[in-house]
């Protein structure tokens, strides 16, 4: 079956905002229109992806691995597209994607300084699909930590940094300078198998309403601090290892110049705050 990326992008769209009206604006296509396309989509499927009422738009459990899926599809038909068109116009670009917290800045810098012709993108990835920019094609390396899927990429350990646990400021360990991994007995800690949000902000949020608390890299931490929040080291906890990462398959010479520069600048400066 040959999946249409057009209509992919249309249900994408309408998963995204729950409703048929206002993806159909975000669009710039007609509602009509919008819905007969998710049907058809449907059809080709062979089963249904939402479940319509007269106020909003709910998934189907098919549906919802849809959503999961599309995004690295629709990353990977654009990964495709830009790269066969850069070649075709003799332009070379590296996409650097890097994990929330983490710096490439310098690694930008030194890489330009050798190659000044390749043009260099940072984009930030969010936690929970690090490794997903890599293999759909959105970025060409990536300064990862782990856990992610390294299936595929050659990895190679830059350092690593401390785990902390980010609490409201009133919460009764705030006083606290360290805190042991049995000081959490009973409270909610917040991570992806007990609760998975879209982003590092929808999480501070949560803990900052009194929520949950959650443990996270020191980095991220410090990038996000503000003042409803405190970051207590949590002493006994493993260290979160941080990687460069590239597709086995990605050879072009300007991602592997990119990779020895990366090397050796993060070998006299970690990529961690």
């Amino acid at each position: 079956m040959d999946l249409d990326l057009r209509k992919l992008r249309y249900f994408a769209a309408v998963a995204e905002l729950g409703h048929f009206g206002r993806a159909a604006g975000h669009l710039y296509i007609a509602q009509p229109v919008l819905s007969r396309q998710i049907r058809a989509l449907e059809r080709e499927l062979g089963c249904a992806l939402l479940e319509r009422t007269t106020r909003s738009v709910q998934l189907t459990p098919a549906g919802r691995q849809l959503r999961t899926d599309v995004p690295g599809l629709l990353g990977n038909a654009d990964a495709v597209t830009r790269r066969t068109l850069e070649v075709a116009r003799g332009v070379q670009r590296l996409v650097i994607g890097f994990a929330p917290g983490l710096r490439v800045s310098e690694l930008v810098r030194a890489f330009a300084d050798a190659r000044p012709e390749v043009d260099v993108e940072p984009t930030m990835l969010t936690w929970f699909d690090q490794a997903a920019a890599l293999h759909d094609g959105r970025a060409d390396v990536g300064l990862l930590r782990r856990p992610f899927d390294d299936d595929g990429l050659t990895t190679v350990s830059v350092g690593s940094e401390a785990q902390v646990v980010v609490l409201p400021a009133g919460h009764r360990l705030a006083a606290r300078r360290q805190i042991r991994k049995s000081d959490l007995a009973g409270e909610t800690v917040m991570n992806a198998s007990a609760r998975r949000t879209s982003s590092v902000e929808e999480k501070f949020e949560l803990i900052a309403s009194g929520r949950g608390v959650a443990c996270l890299p020191r980095s991220v931490a410090r990038y996000y601090a503000r003042p409803d929040l405190v970051h207590r080291p949590v002493r006994d906890a493993e260290r979160y290892q941080i990687c460069l990462a590239v597709p086995a398959t990605r050879r072009q010479r300007h991602v592997r110049e990119f990779l020895t520069i990366a090397e050796r600048v993060l070998a006299g400066s970690p990529p961690a705050r």
